[in-house]
């Protein structure tokens, strides 16, 4: 009963966490807040498919959600795979914490659940709009179980699972990947060398969505500007500095990014309850030293804590621009705070053996438990119900629907004003918010990439939406657009922005769709540019799905199996 106990409980805790984070946003509505976009549909175009001129940031995630927004409305399959992250995040901690530490009892696995549902990363990241990263975040304590799986001479159906789900954005499949490796490169068990060399086929296969478009589109391979490893470094909080920040999981770049609670000193106290809950569980783990596994994990985490400190120094950002000039794709990595989140598999296991232990030697299991979860809920106590409420849902006006139906089936390219990628509509919120024009549009909606940040301009991969955006603001002949390939110029009349001289482009057209929301311009005879090839591109994204899905059905005939076999060995009792 107590070990059955164990395993229904975690998850439901899990999803009473996450239903308590997400609450305002399981409302009618889409998600819009910063980077997150989510609309009623979005559609393959080469966006989408990570083959325009901007890197192939969102690649498979874009394309995933075309699909499932043919059948289900786009803006529920955002948010249901938001909450599934938080939800298996929690979950899968204490599944970790169970697989590692076999000892460890019920109060131990529900800390170790909040340690990883509940925690500045997590607040920082849906402030920030990067819902499907939290997926990968999600995938980390199911990939140590999935190793583990592995190391022990059992399928690697999991494995599989856990590095393409992760693999739905670039920086997921490289998190999952390296803990993958973490788990089987260290010393135990048979054949380290081939489950190395398998382990990175199939991390090869979770990420060939985003590799072949890169190679297809030639987009993100060119120098990284030097500007973004300064403006993208981790940041110190209040009474922290850097290396505090990081160790809390927090330290986000963007300071408006960030719960109010981490905006002052209360950050340090928040920080401290974290770090103590984790520091209770240090000397257990210690005396577990023989396990290879535990020790990788460590090893990570003090890395992911002190590399990105060393990396928003001077020496460090130098070093940065150095490898952003000699080492193709490394803008991936200038995000640096981003991969602290390799450091939540050892710290929810250090909370899970610090309670643990306490458990044993105090016999205080639920008191111990309780005083551990109720302290890392008040330390960051905004994260709930939307995170102080900026995490909720928008509504669109129809003015969108009516612009997407007119462009359906048409030739050439969009290009928006005004100028810039973000937005403020009247209906989005304070925050600025990515244009959803690229995913509510059936044609491809021409994006510079530019990024504003800290007052300072980053410079994007765009270069034809660059001309573009330039030929606007400078009033030149609509010749010149239909040249570069736009056959349409859409107006976001209720955002400010800038529109320099482009009345005198806009005049002699005529105009497809106009209201107060959005005006819609026609480029007569657009110069249809060659399109990429989307074959291979295709072709990467069918075998992540059919990793993805083909790992599910797996183990789920696995499990359906090991049940049956279950039944029929325990007698019916009278």
């Amino acid at each position: 009963m107590a070990w059955s106990r164990s395993r229904w409980t975690p998850p439901v805790y899990s999803l009473l966490l996450s239903v308590l984070i997400l609450g305002p946003l399981l409302g009618p509505g889409y998600l819009l807040l910063r980077d997150a976009v989510s609309t009623p549909r979005s559609y393959f175009t080469d966006s989408a498919w990570g083959i325009a001129d901007a890197a192939a940031r969102a690649v498979p995630q874009d394309a995933a959600i075309a699909a499932l927004s043919t059948v289900f409305d786009g803006g529920l399959v955002v948010k249901t795979i938001l909450l599934l992250a938080l939800w298996l995040a929690g979950w899968g901690a204490a599944v970790m914490a169970r697989t590692v530490l076999p000892t460890a009892p019920l109060p131990a696995l529900l800390v170790a659940s909040t340690v990883a549902v509940w925690n500045p990363y997590v607040a920082e990241r849906l402030l920030q709009g990067h819902w499907s990263l939290l997926v990968g975040y999600a995938a980390l304590p199911w990939t140590v179980v999935a190793g583990m799986a592995v190391r022990s001479g059992r399928s690697w159906w999991a494995l599989a699972v856990c590095l393409a789900a992760a693999g739905l954005t670039p920086t997921g499949a490289l998190l999952a990947a390296t803990i993958a490796l973490v788990v089987l490169a260290v010393p135990g068990g048979a054949r380290r060398g081939l489950r190395v060399v398998v382990t990175l086929a199939i991390a090869a296969v979770a990420s060939a969505p985003w590799l072949v478009a890169t190679m297809v589109s030639g987009s993100g391979v060119e120098q990284t500007d030097p500007a973004g490893w300064a403006a993208f470094a981790a940041r110190a909080e209040p009474g922290l500095g850097t290396v505090g920040s990081l160790a809390g999981l927090g330290g986000i770049w963007n300071s408006q990014a960030v719960p109010a609670s981490r905006t002052g000193l209360f950050a340090l106290v928040g920080t401290a309850v974290l770090l103590t809950v984790v520091a209770l569980g240090v000397w257990p783990l210690i005396r577990r030293r023989r396990n290879s596994v535990i020790v990788g994990l460590a090893v990570v985490a003090i890395g992911v804590i002190v590399v990105p400190a060393l990396a928003a120094t001077g020496p460090g950002l130098a070093a940065a621009r150095v490898l952003g000039e000699s080492v193709p794709g490394a803008g991936l990595l200038r995000d640096s705070q981003k991969w602290v989140a390799l450091a939540m598999p050892f710290y929810a296991l250090a909370a899970a053996a610090g309670i643990g232990h306490m458990c044993t030697r105090f016999r205080t299991s639920w008191l111990s438990a309780a005083a551990a979860i109720l302290a890392l809920l008040i330390a960051l106590p905004d994260l709930g119900w939307g995170v102080g409420n900026a995490v909720k849902p928008v509504t669109y006006p129809a003015s969108w629907q009516a612009v997407a139906t007119e462009l359906n089936g048409a030739a050439g390219d969009v290009a928006v004003l005004p100028a810039g990628m973000f937005r403020r509509f009247p209906y989005s919120g304070s925050a600025p918010v990515l244009d959803p024009a690229p995913r509510m549009l059936p044609l491809d909606v021409l994006q510079t990439g530019e990024l504003i940040v800290a007052g300072g301009t980053v410079r994007g991969e765009g270069a034809r939406a660059t001309d573009v955006q330039n030929a606007l603001l400078a009033g030149e002949s609509a010749n010149t657009l239909a040249e570069l390939g736009v056959g349409w110029v859409l107006v976001e009349n209720t955002t400010p922005g800038e529109l320099g001289a482009s009345e005198q482009t806009l005049k002699p057209l005529d105009i497809a769709y106009s209201d107060e929301q959005l005006t819609l311009y026609r480029v007569p005879n657009p110069v249809t540019a060659e399109s990429r090839s989307a074959v291979a591109v295709v072709i990467a994204h069918l075998a992540w799905a059919l990793l993805l899905l083909g790992g599910l059905v797996v183990g789920l005939r696995r499990s359906s199996r090991i049940s049956l076999r279950r039944s029929v060995a325990r007698p019916d009792q009278p």
